[in-house]
C-alpha cells in the first residue's frame, strides 16, 4: 500500500474491494485508536470477518488474502535462527511449560491465489524467554497444503529483555526468495516499546479453553498459480542426482547441474525447488 488512509470495508452485496487487515491496523495505530475489534473481541482479520462502518454487518468467513498489493512485511532474522529444524507441525512435548497456542492461516500470492508447498520455518523462545541453541526445542518447519493452509501447535513465547512476545518465521514459495518476518500478539504492554514491533504483523488471538488460538495470513510477493504435484515420480535415475518427488533428509548429498549440494532441511522435492533455487534447503559444496 502507498497510503495509510483507512479503507471502508464492504459487505458481500456492496461494490468495492475487500478490507485490508493491514490497512485497518495501520490506520488505527496512526490515529491513536484502539486496534479494531469484532463483537467477539478478536482483532479484525480480513480472512475471518470485517465489520462495515455503515451497516454494522459482518462479512462471512472467507480465505481473503489482503489487498493483493501489500505483501507481508519482512523483519530481521535475529541472532537465534538455526538451520536444519525438524519437519513437524507440533512443537509441544509432554510436560512442556507454558500456555498452549495453535497458530493457523493461509499463504497467498499477491494476486490472492493460495500457495501450496510453501516452506514455513518457525522458531521462538520458550516459556522462560530462552532460545534453545543446543537442540531444536520450539523449532520446526512445515509446508502449506494444497489449499495454502498451515497449522502450528506451540506455546505463547516468554518475554526477554528488550522484546515483546513474538514468533519468528521464514516463508519460501518454491523457487522464490525467502521472506523472514515475525508474528506479534495483540494487547501486549511491550508492543509500544519494542522498536521492531509492526502492527501489520499482529496475529488474531483468542482464548480457547485453557489455551489460545491465533490466526495469520501471509501474502508473499509472488504471483500464485497451480503448483506441481509433489507425488509425481522422479524422472532422474537414482545415484545421487537431484530429482522431484523424493524425500530428502538433512545431510543428504546430491548433484545437480554439475554441482554438489548438501540438504539443510528435510523436505519432499518438487519442480522449482532445484538446489540452486532454494538456498534455505540446499547448500552448495562444490
Amino acid at each position: 500500500m502507498t497510503s495509510d488512509t483507512p479503507t471502508t470495508p464492504t459487505t458481500p452485496d456492496e461494490p468495492g474491494t475487500g478490507v485490508s487487515r493491514k490497512t485497518l491496523l495501520r490506520a488505527a495505530v496512526a490515529a491513536g485508536a484502539a486496534v479494531p475489534l469484532l463483537a467477539t473481541g478478536s482483532i479484525a482479520l480480513a480472512r475471518d470477518a470485517a465489520r462495515s462502518s455503515s451497516t454494522g454487518r459482518t462479512l462471512p468467513p472467507t480465505p481473503f488474502c489482503d489487498d493483493g498489493d501489500d505483501p507481508t512485511p519482512d523483519q530481521m532474522e535475529g541472532p537465534y535462527f538455526k538451520p536444519n529444524s525438524p519437519l513437524r507441525t507440533n512443537l509441544v512435548t509432554p510436560g512442556t511449560a507454558g500456555t498452549r497456542l495453535t497458530v493457523s492461516g493461509y499463504v497467498f500470492g499477491r494476486n490472492c491465489v493460495p500457495l501450496s508447498g510453501v516452506l514455513l520455518d518457525f522458531w521462538q523462545a520458550d516459556n522462560a524467554g530462552a532460545y534453545d541453541m543446543a537442540g531444536y526445542t520450539f523449532r520446526g518447519h512445515q509446508f502449506t497444503d494444497a489449499t495454502g493452509a498451515f497449522s502450528l501447535r506451540t506455546i505463547v513465547p516468554g518475554l526477554y529483555p528488550g522484546r515483546t512476545r513474538h514468533i519468528h518465521v521464514k516463508a519460501q514459495a518454491p523457487g522464490r526468495p525467502v521472506l523472514t518476518t515475525q508474528l506479534y500478539f495483540p494487547g501486549e504492554p511491550r508492543n509500544s516499546t519494542d522498536a521492531l514491533f509492526d502492527p501489520a504483523l499482529l496475529m488474531n488471538v483468542r482464548g480457547a479453553g485453557g489455551g489460545k488460538e491465533g490466526s495469520f495470513d501471509f501474502v508473499l510477493n509472488v504471483d500464485g498459480g497451480p503448483g506441481p504435484d509433489p507425488t509425481d515420480p522422479p524422472t532422474d535415475p537414482p545415484g545421487g542426482t537431484w530429482a522431484t518427488g523424493r524425500s530428502y533428509a538433512a545431510g543428504d548429498g546430491v548433484t545437480y547441474g554439475g554441482g554438489s549440494y548438501r540438504c539443510l532441511q528435510a523436505h519432499t522435492s518438487m519442480a522449482g525447488w532445484e538446489p540452486p533455487n532454494v538456498p534455505a534447503l540446499w547448500r552448495r559444496e562444490s
